[in-house]
């Protein structure tokens, strides 16, 4: 079916969602997020005061850890696991010098880490770890993993017997400076960058080794600006708790944000992590008071167009479009209800990832409303960089 914004989609309903996707795989959520940093100890300081993160594990020299040190951080249901190698040897530093600071692993947490691998590999899922159990005086985890696109990660976690803080190797990291939380509660979705002619291979892979189904699809038509145009496809479980979107490039004028990703991550890879708050116009104050940047702030024009966007799908805006206005947050509206979202620049040096802030109002779209303002106000931060 087509959505009223034209878009190409299974259906918007999660009824149908359940009807299509496959029971094989039960997911959870999202148990953690681990990134190959140059420098943990300094990122862990970084998403505290920029993010609100809290403390929350720890492993390296002090718990007889000699070949990496890990961070482990925590707000809500969010957690993120920052690692740096502690030795040249270390096989995360051809990571390091291939991809920069990025994500490595999406562990999906499952009640069944065991069949979940099983499952996947007998699937055609290459395996990247097999069942493995890990113990403590905490109890026990078994972890194993599968490769996804490029050298990303899905580690299955379960930890239905154990009652640590984190994962066993780990102790609790205790710390005098806690910033307060930004109001970040969940990840709504994670999406990857893959090559020229790949999303389609990758849609087929979710669907055929972990009983994914498409829940919406954009193409070039739809995504583009003057200069740039992209594909998408979103894959979702069948529970709806795990959505990761696949963008592929599309030809333009000049490079998209994805052929820029391609680049200078030099190849396929998380390109961004959307968490989820229930107060946007809070979180995104003190976010920006605490030094994060966010994307220029759509036209005027934009704007004014939004009542009547909204009205189209028979909405009415609960908040000051004013505030909203005031901190370039974007709106966007389709049956079920409206958006707010907003972007972060690039939170390294090499732009490839960054975050989305976004709090849903019913709303189960991504926002296919503000693609062009979006992609017009990316273009100006590649532009300046000499990248477009």
């Amino acid at each position: 079916m087509a959505t009223s914004d034209g878009l190409k989609s299974v259906d918007y309903g999660v009824e149908k969602i359940f009807e299509e996707a496959q029971d094989f795989l039960p997911l959870l959520g999202t148990d953690y997020v681990e990134f190959y940093v140059g420098n943990a100890k300094q990122a862990a300081h970084f998403y505290k005061t920029a993010f609100g993160f809290q403390s929350c594990a720890y492993k390296g020299l002090e718990t007889g850890c000699t070949e990496y040190a890990s961070y482990v951080l925590k707000q809500d249901k969010i957690r993120l696991v920052l690692t740096t190698p502690l030795n040249s040897k270390s096989p995360i530093n051809e990571h390091l010098v291939t991809h920069g600071d990025g994500v490595k692993f999406v562990a999906l947490w499952v009640d069944d880490a065991t069949s979940a691998w099983t499952e996947t590999t007998s699937r055609g899922a290459k395996s990247f770890m097999e069942p493995t159990v890990e113990k403590d005086e905490h109890g026990e985890v078994i972890r194993a993993g599968i490769y996804t696109y490029g050298e990303t990660i899905h580690m299955f976690v379960e930890r239905k017997n154990y009652n640590g803080e984190f994962l066993p190797g780990y102790q609790k990291w205790e710390s005098d400076y806690n910033p307060t939380s930004v109001g970040l509660k969940f990840i709504d979705h994670m999406v990857g960058n893959v090559g020229w002619g790949e999303m389609n291979t990758w849609v087929k892979w979710y669907e055929d080794v972990m009983g994914f189904v498409n829940f919406l699809s954009f193409d070039d038509k739809q995504i583009h600006t003057e200069y740039s145009a992209l594909m998408s496809k979103v894959m979702s479980n069948g529970n709806g708790r795990i959505k990761f979107p696949i963008n592929e490039p599309a030809k333009g004028k000049k490079r998209s944000q994805i052929e820029e990703y391609l680049y200078f991550y030099e190849g396929p890879g998380v390109q961004h992590i959307a968490v989820a708050t229930d107060d946007i116009l809070t979180t995104v104050s003190k976010l920006r008071a605490r030094g994060v940047e966010f994307l220029s702030t759509p036209p005027d024009d934009y704007y004014r167009a939004v009542p009547q966007r909204l009205a189209d799908h028979n909405h009415e805006l609960a908040e000051d479009i004013e505030k909203l206005k005031a901190l370039g947050i974007m709106i966007d509206a389709d049956e079920e209800g409206y958006l707010l979202q907003i972007f972060t620049k690039p939170l390294e040096d090499r732009p490839t990832l960054f975050f989305e802030i976004i709090q849903r109002m019913g709303a189960r779209g991504f926002g296919a409303g503000n693609f062009k303002a979006l992609f017009e106000s990316i273009e100006r931060e590649q532009a300046k960089r000499g990248t477009l």
